[in-house]
């Protein structure tokens, strides 16, 4: 008796240590000289008022079109920060604020994360929700309008459905894949229609629209999804949406390891324009794709107790397949 007295004494003090080191961190990073310009204007509405917010998220739209090769140059777009985008990183700056929260979340994320995959760990708390691009963006990059329909999306790798959403207001069937169980359940409570891994190359139809959003660093064998992807659409009018974080560093997540894929690119280049044009010359002309349009945006993804958000750099393209592929 007096032994498991013992251990649930540790077990308490053990936790409320662990409390107390998380608020003390929490603390130090939330300071206000800690936080940025930007999260700080954000948090107040004042993006637009604020010249070193503005400074800073002209960055994440950067690109010099002169250094993409010639045949990107003309399809590049030039995005910018627009309200969709403000509500989102206003949404995550406020979310991050949720002290007994995120404590729960850092909690359970330090217990699960020897054992499940972190895609899995944030589908199960509800947490970490993605952001590629707005609707107005969308449908820049598409060059269509409002009211623009077709009949199938198909969004691989689709995580919580967010940015799904984004996309399937333009058509009348909108399916999904997800490895991710817990994942999956958010899908399903959206109403689209999930896919196993190995059946949507099988479903005797084909897409009008796939979406591969910062999935193509994160498969084993990425030119095989390519490939699978290009006999999936739709002839002649099919689109590829595909999304890449630069620089490309692939790997794959199983269980709660990294692993090398089977399948490894390389791209050559040390700046965004360079792996956009080697990605473009190398991946996509070798799978049988071109690049019909191109921007660069911000992947972000909510933020934890640490972090009021987090951001990548992302080549987005939009890529028709083309008549012939190299081996």
């Amino acid at each position: 008796m007096c032994h498991l007295q013992l251990r649930t004494l540790i077990f308490v003090a053990w936790v409320l240590g662990y409390v107390a080191f998380l608020l003390s961190v929490r603390r130090m990073w939330t300071g206000k000289y800690a936080r940025s310009p930007l999260v700080r204007s954000l948090f107040a509405n004042m993006v637009s008022e604020s010249d070193a917010a503005a400074s800073e998220t002209q960055e994440w739209y950067r690109c010099c079109p002169d250094l993409l090769g010639e045949s990107l140059q003309p399809l590049f777009i030039q995005s910018h920060l627009d309200l969709g985008t403000k509500a989102f990183l206003k949404q995550s700056v406020e979310k991050s604020g949720w002290m007994f929260t995120q404590l729960y979340h850092s909690f359970v994320s330090s217990v699960l994360s020897p054992l499940v995959s972190r895609t899995s760990i944030n589908g199960f708390l509800g947490r970490g929700s993605m952001f590629v691009f707005s609707p107005d963006q969308f449908r820049q990059l598409l060059r269509i309008d409002p009211d623009w329909r077709a009949e199938r999306l198909l969004d691989l790798g689709a995580g919580d459905g967010g940015v799904t959403e984004v996309m399937g207001a333009h058509f009348r069937a909108v399916y999904a894949t997800e490895v991710s169980p817990p994942m999956k359940w958010h899908l399903q409570r959206r109403n689209y229609m999930v896919l196993g891994i190995d059946e949507w190359q099988q479903t005797g139809f084909q897409y009008d629209v796939i979406s591969c959003l910062n999935l193509l660093d994160r498969c084993d064998d990425p030119l095989h999804l390519l490939q699978d992807i290009k006999r999936s659409l739709v002839p002649r009018t099919g689109r590829l949406i595909l999304a890449a974080v630069l620089p490309f560093q692939p790997y794959v997540e199983v269980g709660g390891k990294w692993e090398r894929p089977k399948e490894h690119i390389i791209l050559k280049g040390k700046t965004w324009e360079e792996q956009a044009t080697n990605m473009s010359n190398e991946v996509f002309r070798r799978a049988g794709f071109e690049v019909e349009a191109l921007t660069r945006l911000p992947y972000l993804c909510e933020g934890d107790m640490y972090n009021d958000y987090y951001v990548l750099d992302d080549a987005v393209f939009v890529l028709k397949p083309s008549d012939v592929s190299e081996e």
